[in-house]
């Protein structure tokens, strides 16, 4: 794979000189990209010291993928498309469960016991095992989606291809997003985290302990626990307003499975609801 990395890295240096039709070179960035498609390469991951690791050159291969592929008339069945990238297929083999209106771009990954209804996973992406990808929720580019996971309806996941080096979004395993909520720039979900309906995560935004009070991090929800949206007043030559923020209103045991009842009590004692 060092040798793909280095040639993915030299064509990306020169990509503005490469001629769509040279074969070789379509090539090597196929071969990049089948091994996203396969899951046998992602395009971020974390490192030993709980820091994202971005392999660069993974995105650099979905970019110059973008400028090789003429923009072309798909069918499938009743439907038609214009666009550069296929979508995928085979699902059942690959143990996906693919409701129609659901779609997912070669160079995304699926891993067996997905489920998306009608949805979208775009190219990059990689989503765990058995995780539900909900009605109208996306997951953007290059976002890594952890397994056992609930995308709840409508849950927007942010993508991000340029600049390579930028972060795309994390959200562990075994975790609840709830409806509505928008998820990008680089945010981190931890594992086991609940987060209430219409939450905004980005990483600008504070989370918050409400046990303290205590700003924890801009951008990064911690593993196991329940988060919610909230404002924060600052003034302003204007007056006072409410600027957004995330809430941390429980710890959970790690571990823990979310029960649906147990949850919307914990929610309910804060005016909330999944």
């Amino acid at each position: 794979m060092a040798d793909l990395k280095d040639q993915i890295t030299e064509l990306f240096d020169r990509r503005s000189e490469l001629d769509p039709a040279d074969a070789d070179v379509r090539a090597v960035v196929d071969e990049a990209i089948g091994l996203l498609d396969r899951g046998e390469a992602r395009v971020a991951e974390y490192g030993p010291d709980g820091e994202v690791i971005v392999h660069q050159w993974l995105k650099q291969a979905i970019l110059l993928l973008f400028t090789l592929t003429r923009m072309e008339t798909i069918e499938l069945g009743p439907f038609e498309y214009a666009d550069k990238i296929p979508l995928k297929t085979d699902y059942q083999a690959q143990g996906v469960r693919v409701v129609p209106g659901a779609s997912a771009r070669i160079g995304s990954f699926l891993d067996r016991g997905v489920v998306m209804m009608p949805s979208y996973v775009n190219i990059g992406a990689r989503v765990g095992a058995n995780t539900m990808v909900d009605t109208w929720a996306t997951v953007g580019s290059c976002a890594q989606i952890g397994a056992n996971v609930h995308l709840s309806g409508g849950v927007g996941i942010g993508g991000v291809l340029e600049p390579p080096q930028a972060s795309p979004v994390m959200v562990g395993d075994d975790c609840l997003i709830g409806s509505r909520c928008i998820v990008a720039d680089g945010a981190r979900v931890g594992d086991g985290t609940v987060l209430g309906a219409g939450c905004v995560l980005t990483s600008s935004i504070p989370v918050i302990d409400a046990e303290t009070g205590e700003e924890i991090s801009r951008g990064v929800v911690p593993s196991w626990c329940v988060a919610v949206s909230a404002t924060r007043p600052r003034t302003f030559a204007g007056g006072e307003f409410g600027l957004p923020c995330v809430l941390v209103i429980k710890r959970l045991a790690e571990g823990d499975r979310h029960d649906k009842s147990q949850l919307n009590d914990v929610l309910r004692s804060h005016g909330l609801a999944t």
